[in-house]
């Protein structure tokens, strides 16, 4: 009866090797998993938002013809979402006002889902994942938002910092 000896022998490098990479993947900080999220978002709204500007004639159709969002006149609606395609991602990669960039882009995400491409949900439950993921954990460590923080708490005396830093590192 040594084949549970055998296999728990066999188990024990594996497991505490497994146990090894877990950790080195928990202690992973949030700031270096926040840059790819949001050159990642940025990315897909500003290569939307330089497309609508590459043929703005085009743009309007497809608004006055296929998106039709409901309560705004078309050339509005066209407006609107490339000014907030060409703002909000300039933002993301900055780091600044990253959790209201966010949250505009996430309404944005409601509205082309609910009234513009309903069976795109796939995408779009992506791209909702990554703001909110950006909307409750902020940007990270290495964006102007946390150098931000950094001033107004240093004339606040510390309260600030001491709630952004509690925000951005659990």
């Amino acid at each position: 009866m040594s084949t549970p000896a055998a296999s728990t022998s066999v188990r024990s490098p594996v497991l505490a090797l497994a146990g090894r990479v877990l950790r080195w993947l928990d202690s992973v900080p949030y700031t270096i998993l926040a840059i790819p999220l949001r050159l990642a978002i940025a990315t897909v709204f500003w290569n939307s938002g330089t497309t609508k500007l590459a043929n703005w004639d085009s743009s309007l159709a497809l608004f006055t013809d296929e998106y039709k969002v409901p309560l705004l006149p078309p050339e509005l609606a066209a407006y609107l979402a490339a000014s907030i395609e060409l703002t909000t991602p300039v933002l993301l990669v900055l780091g600044l006002m990253t959790r209201p960039a966010a949250a505009v882009l996430l309404g944005m995400v409601t509205v082309i889902e609910v009234f513009v491409y309903p069976l795109a949900w796939p995408t779009h439950i992506q791209w909702a994942a990554m703001l909110l993921v950006l909307l409750c954990r902020g940007p990270g460590n290495l964006s102007f938002d946390h150098l931000l923080w950094r001033r107004l708490s240093a004339r606040a005396g510390g309260d600030a910092v001491d709630a952004h830093r509690t925000a951005t590192t659990n």
